[in-house]
């Protein structure tokens, strides 16, 4: 029989431990013990340490973001942080994912009961997720986390752009995406990206890219273009697709239902790319669940896009690029640190023949 996973509750709340508690037990994970903040939990996991810690971002005596630090720093292990869907909530929570908390689920601030009884409310495949990641890359990704700082003015941001780069991104993404995006400057390709994350996310992690590289990251809306210099992230709960204006590019943020279980999708978006782009385009698909954006990518590069998967070991879940290799997309794979390189490269490569 399969080992059965450990998950450690921490929440100052009685009512929610028990409610997720339940919600685990009956999803097939095994809940080792429960605390109500980090001091009383850490000598009860030294005991019994458990695969995944479910984590509280505001209890007493010590927040979450601190003793998430201090398990990354100590004792690394794969975190799902539980926070409720206020602006607050969600800025926060990007801290905890850039600290090295792997996923998150959020918690309303109106009709709680109703989403901890519901049995669908994220959580059990939040940390079976997280249970199956790349622990390496994880803690790698945690101690490298960039300081904010102001974008530079030194280099003008182009009014149009003849490249296009879309990026398709997931669990692991907060941490990742700030690799790559500090590594480039004001001269790149426009940029598109989706990164799966629910409404009122999006526009915190596009405010937080946008203090620690020299881009203007931005939360997309309709009709917003696509310049050299500028990356246009899906907002959470809309899909976005890239659309030809004149000699320009524009974003298209649209709802339509779920695609691949996802809203926005990497998939609605590299079609879009493919499409609208062809051979201008550049494709990238990243760590994260699934196999949303392989098909997609697979159109990019089947109509001259040059593309590129970022490689396992790097990977804090390898699904989606391991999907789009198999599916022969990527003309690379490339490891997280080289990708900046390679995109900047790939801008500068002469068109592909199709």
């Amino acid at each position: 029989m399969a080992h059965s996973i450990k998950a450690f509750l921490i929440d100052d709340s009685a009512v929610v431990r028990k409610f997720l508690g339940d919600t685990l037990t009956a999803g097939g994970i095994t809940v080792c013990g429960s605390a109500a903040d980090p001091l009383f939990a850490w000598p009860k996991m030294v005991s019994d340490w458990p695969d995944v810690i479910v984590l509280d971002v505001e209890m007493p005596r010590m927040d979450g973001i601190s003793f998430l630090k201090k398990i990354m720093a100590e004792r690394p292990t794969p975190v799902v942080m539980c926070s409720t869907l206020t602006e607050k909530g969600c800025e926060t929570t990007l801290q905890a994912l850039s600290a090295g908390a792997v996923s998150f689920v959020t918690k309303p601030k109106m009709g709680l009961k109703d989403f901890l009884e519901d049995q669908r409310n994220g959580l059990v495949e939040a940390v079976r997720s997280a249970a199956r990641v790349n622990l390496r890359a994880v803690t790698r990704l945690a101690s490298q986390s960039p300081a904010a700082r102001l974008p530079s003015s030194s280099e003008a941001m182009a009014e149009t752009t003849d490249r296009v780069a879309a990026i398709g991104i997931s669990t692991g993404g907060v941490q990742s995406i700030e690799v790559v995006l500090k590594g480039l400057n004001r001269t790149a390709p426009g940029i598109v990206m989706v990164q799966h994350m629910p409404e009122k996310f999006t526009a915190s992690f596009a405010a937080r890219l946008n203090t620690v590289c020299d881009l203007e990251v931005l939360e997309a809306r309709h009709g917003d273009r696509v310049i050299n210099g500028r990356v246009l992230i899906a907002p959470g709960g809309k899909h976005m697709r890239l659309k030809r204006s004149g000699a320009q590019y524009v974003v298209e943020v649209f709802d339509a239902p779920l695609v691949n279980h996802h809203r926005p999708s990497v998939d609605v978006l590299f079609r879009s790319v493919a499409q609208c782009a062809g051979r201008n385009a550049i494709g990238l698909i990243m760590t994260g669940m699934g196999d949303d954006g392989a098909r997609g990518l697979r159109d990019m590069h089947q109509a001259g896009a040059h593309t590129a998967a970022q490689d396992e070991a790097s990977c804090v879940v390898f699904g989606m690029p391991q999907e789009a290799i198999k599916l022969n997309a990527a003309d690379d794979v490339v490891p997280l640190d080289s990708i900046s390189a390679w995109l900047m490269h790939a801008a500068h490569q002469p068109l592909k023949t199709v």
